[in-house]
C-alpha cells in the first residue's frame, strides 16, 4: 500500500471539454525514429516522477494538455512509473479518456517493462513472461488496446536476449504493439538485440538512453550503433533529473527536490557539479537561453537523436522546456566551451557498469 499523498480522488471539472488547438502541429519539427516511418516530436512528455497519486490530477491534466495543444505527440510511461507503480498509467489513461480520446491516432503511447513491478520471480527484468504480463496490465491501465512502442526497459544478464526479443516480437504479431524498443543496452547488447530481432522480422525501432550534458556516455558507441542500424534515439533525463536547470545553481541545501529521488546519487551533489552548473548557465545566458533550454538544446544538436523525453510538474516548467527549440545550433566556440564543463558527474544509475 502507497505512503504517499493521494489526490486522485479528485473529479475533473465535467463541463471543462478538452478541444485540441487545430494550430497544435503548426511549425513542429518532428523528427523521424532512424530509418522507420515514426515521426516524434523533438520534446517529449516523460510522465514518470510527478504523474503518480502524490500529485494533483488536475496539474497532470493540464501539462498533458498544454503538452499536445503545442504539438507534443508522444508521452512515454512504463509499468513501474508513480508512485505508487502503475498509477502513471492510469492517470494517464484517465487523461485519455477525459480529453484525448477522439485524437487517439494523433498520438505515440510508449510504455516498458523490466523493472521490479510486483513480488516474486517474474515480476522483473528480461523474461517472456514478465514482459508479456506486464505489457497487458500496461493495456489495462491506459485504456488502449495498443501502444505504439513498447521497450524492454533494462537488459536482463540471466535471460537469454533470444527470449527478452522474442517477446517483444510476440508483442508486435499480437497487435499490442506497433513498434518495439530497448532501454538502456549497452552498444554491445544493443548490435545483438538488433541482430536478434531482425531475423524474427520485427526490428527494433528505437532505443532509449540517458544522455545530458552530465552523462554522455552513449557517446562513446552507442550512437553510432544506432545511425548505422536506422534506430532512433529517444534520450530520457536530458536535464540530470534537474541538475541543469536553475534550481541548483546557489546550492543543494534547502532544495527539496535534490535528494528526493533515489536515482539522483548523492556523489553527483557535489562542490564540482555547481561548479559544472554555473559555468554553463553562463553560457546560457550568453545565448539568451535558460540552463535546461541549453541542455535541451545541447542533446538536439545531434541528428541521431529523435527527441529529448522530459519530465515536468507544472505547466510553466514544460513552457520552458519548448522555448529550447528556438534556438538549436551552436557556434564552434560553444561547443569547444560547453566540452570543457560537460563532463560526468556520476548520475547515470541506469546502466550497469559491467554492460558499458
Amino acid at each position: 500500500m502507497s505512503t504517499t499523498a493521494t489526490f486522485n480522488d479528485e473529479r475533473p471539472d465535467p463541463h471543462d471539454v478538452f478541444r485540441a488547438d487545430p494550430r497544435r502541429a503548426a511549425g513542429v519539427e518532428y523528427r523521424r525514429a532512424g530509418r522507420s516511418g515514426l515521426l516524434l516530436p523533438p520534446i517529449s512528455l516523460g510522465l514518470w516522477y510527478g504523474y503518480g497519486d502524490d500529485r494533483p490530477f488536475q496539474t497532470q491534466r493540464d501539462i498533458i494538455r498544454y503538452a499536445f495543444d503545442h504539438g507534443v505527440t508522444h508521452f512515454d510511461l512504463a509499468n513501474n512509473y508513480g508512485p505508487p507503480p502503475g498509477a502513471a498509467e492510469e492517470n494517464f489513461g484517465r487523461v485519455l479518456r477525459k480529453d484525448l480520446r477522439p485524437y487517439r491516432n494523433e498520438l505515440v503511447i510508449t510504455t516498458k517493462a523490466g523493472w521490479p513491478m510486483w513480488p516474486g520471480p517474474y515480476g522483473r527484468l528480461g523474461s517472456a513472461k514478465y514482459l508479456l504480463s506486464s505489457l497487458d496490465e500496461s493495456l489495462d491501465r491506459l485504456g488502449v488496446d495498443h501502444v505504439d512502442v513498447f521497450y524492454s526497459h533494462r537488459y536482463d544478464p540471466d535471460t537469454p536476449l533470444e527470449e527478452t526479443i522474442g517477446a517483444l516480437d510476440t508483442a508486435v504479431r499480437a497487435g499490442k504493439a506497433i513498434h518495439v524498443g530497448i532501454s538502456s543496452y549497452s552498444a554491445e547488447r544493443t548490435r545483438e538485440a538488433i541482430a536478434i530481432a531482425r531475423r524474427l522480422n520485427t526490428p527494433l525501432t528505437v532505443h532509449q538512453p540517458s544522455y545530458s550534458l552530465l552523462n554522455r556516455w552513449i557517446e562513446t558507441d552507442l550512437l553510432d550503433t544506432l545511425g548505422e542500424a536506422g534506430l532512433g534515439a529517444a534520450v530520457f533525463t536530458p536535464l540530470a533529473q534537474g541538475l541543469l536547470t536553475d534550481r541548483y545553481l546557489d546550492g543543494f541545501d534547502g532544495v527539496r527536490r535534490s535528494g528526493e529521488r533515489p536515482t539522483l546519487p548523492d556523489a553527483a551533489r557535489t562542490d564540482a557539479t555547481l561548479a559544472k552548473l554555473r559555468a554553463l548557465n553562463r553560457i546560457a545566458r550568453r545565448r539568451g537561453q535558460s540552463l535546461a533550454q541549453l541542455a535541451l538544446a545541447w542533446v538536439l544538436r545531434d541528428p541521431r537523436v529523435t527527441t529529448a523525453v522530459v519530465g515536468a510538474t507544472s505547466v510553466e516548467q514544460f513552457r520552458d522546456n519548448l522555448g529550447a527549440l528556438t534556438n538549436l545550433s551552436f557556434t564552434a566556440e560553444e561547443r569547444a566551451e560547453i566540452d570543457t564543463h560537460a563532463t560526468d558527474a556520476g548520475v547515470n544509475p541506469w546502466t550497469l557498469s559491467s554492460e558499458l
